[in-house]
């Protein structure tokens, strides 16, 4: 991969991580157009960096929020932020059990897959639009909605299942707020992208001598600026936009994607 091609890719990790279409997906369909020769293994470290750079931009823009989210919960009290903090913990559970017992699996979908991807994106169009069609209310997220939503984002690590749309989407189902199930859903990724990250540095995955250094760095970077841009727009967004628009999007990109994996099969 040079130089440009992981910019592009960057890019469109750094607008599609916060809009409901799947970052993963897009990733996918990306270096299948680009004609992306990595192994599995790196293909899916670069998707790691890339998803690190736009959970770098997240903690950004709700640094207000993390700050007395921390500050609450190092009061040691029984208070909201803790409460909080503890739901966002319970979330990642499913996540981090399907991360570690199928890690190998999971490396190998993450190879231009396209078809793969074209399938998944009609799910994740189907769950927007399902959500787009439920009714706002001012409900927070519970402790048995935190764990349905965190089984929603284990699902999500399918390339092609949008993780905002699937965790949005799923909060919104189950009655809570959209401002706030979107505030849950942004804040809930950082620790897993963050524990990723470190797995991986400590185990000697991500070697920054190796010739790849450059373009994780270029995306690296791409993806963080964008994100920084398109996490502000979509919060400001999914205050008054229904979901149900991004679903129509995911159909049409999914159908594409399954009728050129269908044909290059």
């Amino acid at each position: 991969m040079d130089a440009i091609d992981a910019a592009i890719l960057g890019v469109v990790q750094g607008l599609t991580e916060f809009l409901p279409v799947s970052s993963s997906g897009h990733l996918e369909l990306g270096k299948a157009i680009l004609g992306d020769t990595m192994v599995a293994e790196e293909s899916l470290m670069f998707t790691v960096v890339l998803h690190f750079a736009t959970a770098l931009s997240t903690i950004v823009v709700f640094r207000k929020d993390i700050i007395e989210l921390v500050t609450g919960l190092f009061s040691f009290k029984w208070n909201e932020e803790t409460k909080f903090c503890l739901k966002i913990i319970l979330s990642m559970i499913p996540a981090v059990f399907v991360g570690l017992l199928f890690e190998e699996e999971l490396e190998l979908l993450f190879g231009g897959n396209v078809l793969l991807v074209g399938f998944m994106l009609i799910v994740t169009g189907l769950l927007l639009f399902l959500a787009g069609r439920a009714k706002n209310t001012g409900k927070a997220v519970s402790w048995k909605d935190a764990i349905i939503i965190g089984v929603s984002q284990a699902i999500a690590i399918l390339p092609g299942v949008s993780r905002s749309g699937a965790t949005i989407s799923t909060s919104v189902l189950l009655g809570n707020d959209r401002t706030k199930a979107a505030r849950f859903s942004f804040l809930m990724v950082v620790p897993l992208i963050i524990g990723k990250i470190a797995k991986d540095v400590m185990s000697g995955d991500l070697n920054l001598e190796s010739s790849s250094s450059l373009p994780l760095l270029i995306g690296f970077i791409a993806a963080f600026v964008t994100g920084l841009i398109a996490c502000t727009w979509m919060i400001s967004l999914v205050k008054k936009a229904k979901l149900h628009y991004f679903s129509y999007y995911c159909f049409a990109v999914g159908i594409v994607a399954i009728v050129a994996g269908s044909l290059a099969a």
